[in-house]
């Protein structure tokens, strides 16, 4: 994003500070924005076509007072059942938080003013992206949960290559970071997709990339982040551990940061086609990945350290993962990447086989975690850390250029299917000796030490719940 967009974004950011006064939260504010920013930006990229007459910016703008925040009312109404499809799917079920005309007036009149002609049209969608970055930073805004680093979106599409004709899908969307960057990625290679044929523009553009989210609002969020970057990709409201995941088209590549912990109630998904039913919704994701994928298709998935090591089911899923792709790569990433402080994620990067036995002969292992400061708001974590990580990995999407390890003391070594298999198929491999590399007192961050003590409390809690469901019969007698 340039110096001009970036500080759109700020001055967009800063307009937040006029809504208190009402009581709406960041993500409240995000959200309130996305509605009042879509209009504008139709305007501005002259696609207004796509919402009825009567109820574009102007006609929201040139009203005052109480007839405007009353007009604003019955439009969000009105689009959420009028208009193009995508227009409806933003607008569905929208409702205001502001209570005063004054602020809405003030936010209006706020947009108006801004010098929308500092940016290029194409990079419009690239400020609500800055926007939802902006927000999931903010730690009052609880929206982190639905948005991965920029830095590891952009690093994960730089090795797995998207190319135009694939198709890509994301089953946790939160959103549409990984699907968005996927498309700007593709544009890249093909001068904004200009350089392909007619049938293959409108693939690219309605059918390539698609995906799922649970969580209304994020949904939303995704589609207009999606909309402002002229992409019209099916994003369906739903539960991939629920027949609608089972019901997607299988994928090229899929690329997905899927929610941590178990599924609410502490069920099991409602999938007919998972072999190895478990409550751990990380590990369900993966079988839904792997289960997900076209032959010879490609995924990349971030994951927490215990999909690594966990025991029973876990070793079940990361057996039948190995036999029925190669499973190349396993990136372990720093902590304190996420906004939720001290998570410990890895990425896994496999191809589906064309066969469903064999297919990993070994298995590369990264290690960015080991012997590096914990990064947050003091040492921000920036693309160019993974400058060497994609080096070891790399010019193939699949995993097989000609790599190299590291040594002993290396940050890249590679363990045989066999190795793996006499440590009982678990992936929480280290090598390197760690120095205790934290602060400048050697200590981890005090924020990630509580988290590391949150997660081993919340694991226990979860297996003394599993242990009761065992023990205690379902009419409440041992």
């Amino acid at each position: 994003m340039n110096t001009n967009a970036n500080e759109l974004v700020q001055k967009l950011w800063n307009l937040c500070s006029l809504l208190r006064e009402d009581g709406v939260t960041y993500h409240q504010y995000v959200a309130e924005l996305a509605f009042v920013l879509f209009l504008k930006m139709a305007k501005e990229t002259k696609r207004e076509g796509q919402l009825p007459k009567g109820y574009r910016w102007d006609d929201l703008a040139n009203r005052e007072g109480m007839e405007q925040l009353q007009f604003y009312r019955e439009l969000l109404l009105h689009l959420g059942t009028h208009g193009g499809k995508r227009v409806q799917d933003i607008y569905a079920n929208a409702t205001t938080s502001l209570r005063h005309p004054k602020n809405l007036n003030a936010l209006v009149k706020a947009l108006d003013s801004l010098d929308w002609y500092s940016v290029d049209r194409e990079n419009l969608g690239d400020l609500y992206e800055g926007l939802l970055e902006r927000n999931a930073t903010e730690v009052k805004s609880g929206a982190g949960q639905y948005f991965t680093p920029r830095p590891l979106v952009d690093a994960i599409i730089a090795v797995v290559r998207p190319q135009p004709g694939e198709s890509v899908q994301d089953p946790a969307a939160g959103t549409g970071g990984f699907l968005i960057a996927a498309d700007r990625y593709v544009r890249a290679q093909t001068d904004n997709y200009f350089a392909l044929e007619e049938k293959q523009q409108a693939f690219q553009r309605q059918k390539a990339f698609y995906g799922v989210e649970l969580v209304p609002e994020a949904r939303r969020l995704a589609l207009m982040n999606m909309a402002l970057h002229d992409m019209d990709g099916e994003l369906i409201l739903g539960d991939t551990l629920s027949p609608v995941g089972r019901d997607l088209p299988k994928a090229d590549i899929i690329i997905t940061n899927p929610p941590f912990g178990t599924k609410k109630g502490g069920g099991r998904p409602e999938r007919d086609d998972f072999t190895f039913p478990t409550s751990n919704k990380q590990l369900a994701f993966l079988e839904h990945v792997y289960r997900g994928l076209t032959p010879g298709g490609r995924a990349a998935i971030v994951v927490p350290d215990n999909v690594l090591f966990e025991e029973n089911v876990g070793q079940e899923i990361r057996a039948d993962l190995m036999d029925k792709c190669d499973l190349h790569t396993v990136l372990r990433l720093p902590t304190g990447i996420f906004y939720a402080p001290g998570v410990k994620t890895n990425v896994l990067f496999f191809t589906r086989g064309e066969k469903d036995k064999g297919n990993t002969r070994a298995v590369w292992f990264y290690d960015m975690r080991t012997n590096v400061p914990a990064y947050g708001k003091r040492t921000p974590f920036l693309r160019e850390h993974f400058a060497d990580f994609e080096k070891a990995f790399g010019d193939d999407a699949y995993g097989k250029s000609r790599r190299k390890a590291q040594g002993a003391e290396g940050r890249f070594q590679k363990f045989s299917r066999d190795e793996i298999k006499t440590r009982g198929d678990n992936l929480d491999v280290l090598w390197l000796r760690d120095e205790g590399l934290g602060n400048s007192d050697g200590l981890p961050e005090p924020e990630v030490i509580a988290a590391n003590i949150k997660e081993q409390l919340q694991v226990a809690l979860e297996e003394i719940e599993a242990l009761e469901r065992i023990i205690i019969a379902p009419e409440g007698r041992p």
